[in-house]
């Protein structure tokens, strides 16, 4: 039974604790009489936030932001935001978020313009790296080529070599031939040159 009585006396407190707006109505009336016969004495535009004091099946005692209480007609409160301000708030949303967009664009240009001259320079040196490919593979087979030419000719001389020795020789063995025969005749003849 006391449990009963303590939520019995909490629901006036939750009641005044929630929030209202008013409905996508263009203006709503705020009155001082409880039954909104009298004169409005503040119009309160669709998205205007208050607070709900107490709540009937007509009639609604709201409290503004700034502390002024009054009554509107409670088919035009509404607990979830209305349109009006959703589109009000996602607007300022994407207003937000496209600032934040572009700073991030800002703050990633100097980063991708530095990633391109990179990727440039990459291929640059991609396609230095295959041309020294390709030049080595080319000395590579001149080397090989050389290489079995060297074992081919490995105990033979060049031909100038050899025709120059033989050159050589035979002059050295003329002029040995010259004087050995002057020689043997000197020593026939007492030393003595006969001819």
């Amino acid at each position: 039974m006391r449990l009963v009585i303590g939520l019995l006396l909490l629901l006036p407190i939750l009641a005044a604790a929630e929030t209202g707006y008013v409905t996508d109505r263009l203006m709503l009336g705020l009155h001082e009489a409880a039954d909104t016969s009298d004169r409005p004495f503040r119009s309160l535009e669709s998205g205007t936030e208050f607070e709900i004091l107490s709540r009937d099946r007509l009639y609604a005692h709201v409290r503004l932001a700034d502390g002024t209480e009054g009554y509107v007609k409670a088919a035009y409160v509404v607990y979830e935001p209305p349109a009006k301000l959703i589109v009000n708030q996602a607007q300022a949303e994407v207003e937000r978020l496209t600032t934040e967009l572009n700073e991030a664009k800002a703050a990633f240009a100097e980063p991708a313009a530095v990633i391109d001259s990179l990727k440039s320079e990459a291929a640059t040196l991609e396609s230095d790296l295959d041309a020294a490919r390709v030049r080595l593979e080319e000395l590579e087979e001149d080397n090989a080529r050389y290489q079995s030419r060297a074992e081919r000719y490995q105990y033979s001389l060049p031909y100038k070599w050899v025709g120059g020795a033989i050159g050589v020789c035979l002059v050295a063995g003329f002029l040995a031939g010259l004087w050995w025969v002057d020689h043997r005749s000197r020593k026939r003849h007492g030393g003595i040159r006969i001819y």
